[in-house]
């Protein structure tokens, strides 16, 4: 997740985050965006990965990044997620 630390403490950019075209040209689809989000939210995104729907977290505070957070979503019901192992992270940032 060492790749991911660049991004901590960035401002967001919310009109980027909000531009569904874009993001599914990488295969993520925003999930929850709170809109303007509050002092902390989190948003979600998803994108596929070895055929499983994978959750991406990013957890804001004061319009800054201070966390990404991988999880696979239970097929059976998705409010449930669980962590990915280090080999799956691994193999999801080669793709």
């Amino acid at each position: 997740m060492e790749r991911f630390r660049r991004y901590f403490d960035k401002t967001l950019n919310i009109e980027n985050v909000k531009n569904s075209n874009q993001l599914e040209t990488f295969g993520i689809i925003c999930r929850y965006l709170p809109d303007p989000p509050e002092d902390f939210d989190e948003l979600e995104f998803t994108t596929d990965f070895n055929g499983k729907n994978v959750l991406i977290g990013v957890a804001v505070e004061l319009g800054k990044i201070k966390r990404i957070m991988l999880s696979l979503i239970d097929p059976e019901n998705p409010d449930i997620v669980r962590g990915l192992t280090e080999s799956q992270v691994k193999d999801l940032l080669s793709q």
